[in-house]
């Protein structure tokens, strides 16, 4: 990349608007803390960049009511910052081999002018051995399904109730490296798409 583009990719980035959701509702969460990590490697390249806790608004399930002018007002708010942003990252906990019910939820309650052509990551955690990949296999399909470019990396983290400290840092630093790489990632296709340069 010559000198000149690599300014202009640089001046795109800190333009780049990076949204976390988290799939887990619970206090010092595993998914949260994987989060945190990948929103700052998002960060290192110049994004700005929000982790939006789930249990923070009231939200609805989805066809709960007639009309969508019936939704509290957390739901517009979820909807106008996912739309407002340039890139996703998307983690949860892996439940019963699915992704959590929160994070289905909050996606059902959106659609299109959220998702089509951003740049989505995922990240998911799981107490066992085997991680988290039917999880990450289902929201890959979610986000296709959404329109969205989902980037080919992604992370899981097994055991994850062994894998992090009490500040939330992985003990390994290998995996650490991978989790900030997919921030990194979404927020350097996000400013490609964003320059109109193809992926």
């Amino acid at each position: 990349m010559s000198k000149h583009n690599y300014d202009e990719l640089k001046s795109e980035v800190e333009q780049i608007n990076v949204v976390a959701l988290c799939g887990s509702l619970r206090k010092g969460s595993t998914t949260h803390a994987a989060l945190t990590i990948a929103l700052s490697g998002a960060k290192e390249v110049g994004a700005k960049v929000e982790l939006i806790d789930l249990s923070q608004y009231q939200l609805i399930f989805y066809g709960a009511v007639a009309d969508v002018s019936e939704y509290p007002a957390d739901v517009f708010k979820l909807r106008e910052k996912v739309k407002h942003a340039h890139g996703i990252l998307l983690g949860t906990p892996e439940y019963h081999g699915s992704f959590s019910g929160v994070l289905k939820n909050a996606l059902d309650l959106m659609w299109y002018d959220e998702f089509e052509n951003k740049v989505v990551g995922l990240i998911g955690v799981s107490g066992g051995r085997l991680g988290a990949g039917n999880a990450l296999s289902m929201l890959r399909t979610v986000g296709a399904t959404l329109r969205a470019w989902v980037i080919p990396t992604e992370v899981s983290i097994a055991r994850a109730s062994e894998a992090f400290d009490e500040n939330g840092n992985l003990h390994d630093s290998e995996l650490s490296a991978r989790v900030k790489a997919i921030g990194r990632q979404v927020t350097q296709f996000a400013a490609l798409c964003k320059s109109g340069k193809k992926l």
